[in-house]
């Protein structure tokens, strides 16, 4: 299977970790899905990364629906509970942690208009998104080595994701200081091979984007 990502995507971030905990091959192929020669819209209507592309062809898109295709097509070893209840909690944070992202990136590209373009309510709206989420996954993990199920499942992966993010995008929300469970969490997560070899780099974007 081939991986296309971006070096700083939390998205193609997680899908990356699930695949190497797994002990899946793939072929990671990086790409700036922003730049005007991206291959991206040619496997995703969305133009959005992650995408996976099986060995038959097949082109797979959307975090949410490549970890739950891995997770059913390699269930072994398991990164989901079995139990129903742990099963829905994980799904929880999995939720959070992609809506902090969204804002995150939402957050990212605005601050890439010219100061008299950017809306500095909209900016504050994607801020307080970010903050209160990352209050929500400091408050329910606390100081738990995991999110759930004591063990490490999808959830970890997920909640790591726009953590690591924010190191590299958007230093200035000082999330550690703020929150220092949650940085010994993801700490404590960052020592894992998987991790270590998915560390999230900033790509230059060439194009215009906004």
């Amino acid at each position: 299977m081939k991986l296309i990502s971006a070096t700083p995507s939390p998205y193609a971030r997680k899908v990356r970790i699930q695949l190497l905990e797994k002990g899946v091959p793939f072929e990671l192929v990086t790409e700036v899905p922003w730049n005007d020669d991206t291959t991206v819209p040619a496997y995703n209507p969305l133009e959005k990364l992650p995408v996976l592309i099986l060995d038959d062809g097949r082109a797979l898109y959307e975090s949410a629906y490549i970890l739950e295709w891995i997770e059913r097509m390699h269930p072994q070893p398991a990164l989901m509970p079995s139990d129903r209840d742990a099963y829905l909690e994980a799904r929880q944070y999995m939720v959070l942690a992609d809506g902090i992202c969204d804002a995150a990136l939402l957050l990212f590209f605005e601050r890439l208009r010219a100061p008299a373009h950017r809306s500095e309510p909209w900016m504050a709206r994607q801020l307080r998104k970010v903050d209160r989420g990352l209050e929500a996954l400091a408050r329910d993990i606390g100081t738990r080595p995991f999110a759930v199920d004591d063990r490490f499942t999808l959830a970890d992966i997920s909640v790591a994701a726009p953590l690591g993010w924010l190191k590299v995008r958007a230093p200035d929300i000082d999330w550690s200081t703020r929150h220092p469970d949650l940085a010994r969490y993801y700490e404590r997560h960052s020592q894992r091979e998987s991790f270590i070899k998915t560390v999230p780099t900033a790509q230059v974007l060439r194009d215009k984007v906004v």
